[in-house]
């Protein structure tokens, strides 16, 4: 490695090519991408928001006031407001069903055409009950009764249930979702480009984090208001304008507005009242992560959450250079522990000090893995101030070989998705 002058202050900076070359005395060339800015009046607002309350919540914990959030108690004005307008969502669409069965039994022709047509609009708007998806691999607890088993235990540990299936995609990414009828069933979506690059106990902390978002009261995943964000969204999608309209698409664009902009008043109201909440669930999934893993494996997660991009990105790359011939790819089980080993292998070549080039960077453009999220290296920080304590679940070697057998075929599965691009 050789290095180079700071052109701002002269102090002696290392050159790895792989890696921005900044200067860690004076911050020079420590963010040299221009972030991008969030599309639209809403998105904007929505990112100043985050930011907002994911600093005043990491101050309010800095300065002890603790205590129990009154946004965590039953009868909050933030969470009442929202439920009420989730009530009002759902009440709007249950009326649009209502309507056109009234409209239809009437029997007239005209009243039977606008009675089918309301009843089409609730349909395409009523709550979704998502299931599983068809096209990943999805795994019960009789063919990985040891992953079952850890989940189950990281689950006791931050006080709720474990799950009912594990969907392996290639996503940098986890979490635990609701599916089936009402929702009432829980499905954990482990993504493999990030499992993959954790350590025994930061896959613990992982597994802390998302199982912890139903240990603690959150109102944004609660039934009602998911479901009313997901309708407002599907209302938004069939609502916005027509784009290069003739003379009827305008006239259309112009009726769809009348209700276009109370739909966007209704959303950015419902995501308001419920960001702080949601913000405060992710401060709180993070001690419970450091609860399950240790605090030194869950800073471990929120380091490795600093390079997702690297990790998707080296994806992309494998996928390019299977399909173009220039690489060579295995079949079956090889798939897999090649692709995945190398992605290791490539993060495990991350230095500290790209790490710390992030942290420096996400401070200054206040990162985070999205609006619901307060800024990482803010989340980074309360937990490498948390006092240490032994890990409530322990991830030894025996059983992290255990699971990863009953993950091999779907690695491999996944691997030959990522490949076929």
């Amino acid at each position: 490695m050789t290095t180079r002058a700071c052109p701002r202050c002269a102090t002696a900076m290392p050159v790895d090519d792989r890696f921005v070359t900044w200067c860690d005395a004076c911050d020079w060339n420590v963010d040299p991408v221009e972030p991008e800015l969030p599309p639209g009046r809403v998105e904007a607002l929505r990112h100043r928001l985050s930011q907002h309350h994911g600093e005043r919540l990491y101050a309010e914990a800095q300065a002890g006031s603790g205590g129990e959030d009154p946004e965590w108690s039953r009868w909050d004005p933030a969470g009442v407001a929202a439920q009420a307008i989730a009530l009002l969502v759902h009440g709007v669409t249950l009326a649009l069903a209502v309507g056109g069965i009234l409209l239809i039994v009437q029997g007239s022709v005209v009243p039977l055409l606008l009675g089918v047509i309301l009843l089409a609009v609730a349909f395409v708007l009523r709550p979704r009950f998502p299931g599983l998806p068809d096209d990943l691999p999805v795994l019960r607890r009789a063919q990985a009764p040891s992953l079952f088993h850890l989940i189950d235990g990281v689950a006791e540990a931050v006080g709720t249930r474990g799950v009912d299936a594990v969907v392996v995609e290639a996503d940098a990414n986890a979490g635990v979702r609701p599916y089936g009828f009402a929702r009432r069933r829980r499905a954990l979506f482990l993504g493999l480009g990030l499992w993959e690059v954790l350590t025994p106990q930061q896959r613990v902390a992982l597994l802390g984090h998302e199982l912890g978002h139903y240990a603690h009261r959150d109102t944004r995943r609660g039934f009602l208001v998911r479901t009313a964000l997901d309708c407002l969204l599907a209302w938004r999608y069939f609502l916005a304008p027509i784009a290069n309209p003739n003379i009827a698409e305008r006239l259309a664009n112009w009726l769809m507005a009348v209700g276009r902009y109370p739909v966007h008043g209704l959303l950015a109201l419902l995501d308001h009242l419920t960001l702080r909440a949601s913000q405060r669930a992710e401060y709180r999934a993070d001690d419970l992560a450091a609860h399950a893993g240790s605090a030194a494996a869950a800073v471990g997660l929120m380091d490795r959450l600093l390079i997702t991009d690297t990790v998707e990105d080296r994806l992309r790359r494998e996928s390019v250079r299977a399909r173009t011939r220039s690489g060579r790819s295995g079949t079956g089980r090889e798939a897999g522990q090649e692709l995945w080993a190398a992605l290791a292998e490539h993060v495990a070549s991350v230095p500290e000090r790209e790490y710390e080039r992030r942290r420096r960077a996400g401070a200054l453009r206040g990162h985070g893995v999205d609006s619901t999220h307060p800024p990482t290296h803010l989340r980074r920080q309360r937990l490498a101030a948390a006092s240490q304590h032994p890990a409530a679940v322990l991830l030894g070697e025996e059983r992290d070989e255990a699971v990863a057998a009953e993950l091999a075929d779907a690695r491999a599965r996944v691997a030959r998705l990522v490949l076929r691009g």
